[in-house]
């Protein structure tokens, strides 16, 4: 029972990490878009993986056991399993310059990331969190 509350708790907190994002979006923060996409999309896919009873690791980047495991895993996430594993891995590597831009380089976050780059973000992840939570209500 635990466990399905952990996954059902993620997913309110992924849908939640999505609102923020679309609010980041209308404040012109695209830094803070794909920052609060890339929460979104890693806690949907570990309340997919804690739901499906498949460990995952303390990590931000969950793609290779989504690779790994999609044989255990609901059709509608296998059926988009390539874009889900494509934009958690693109994104859990964006991660760090959403929110403190590149130090090295001298650029900061409100300069890292453009609109247009945090729209599709902000879309593609909106569409694949959507699936997640259908995927997880007809599970539970």
């Amino acid at each position: 029972m635990r466990s399905k509350d952990m996954a059902l708790d993620y997913m309110e907190r992924a849908l939640r990490c999505l609102e923020e994002a679309e609010l980041a979006f209308s404040k012109e923060d695209y830094a803070g878009t794909v920052r609060r996409s890339q929460e979104a999309l890693e806690l949907a896919s570990k309340a997919i993986l804690r739901v499906s009873g498949i460990e995952y690791p303390r990590e931000n980047d969950v793609s290779p056991v989504l690779e790994a495991e999609k044989d255990r895993l609901p059709n509608p996430i296998i059926e988009n399993l390539e874009a889900v594993i494509r934009l958690s891995s693109e994104l859990a590597s964006l991660r760090g310059p959403a929110m403190y831009g590149y130090e090295i380089e001298g650029i900061p976050a409100r300069e890292a990331f453009k609109k247009d780059y945090s729209l599709e973000v902000l879309t593609e992840v909106k569409k694949l969190v959507e699936i997640m939570r259908k995927a997880l209500y007809d599970i539970l």
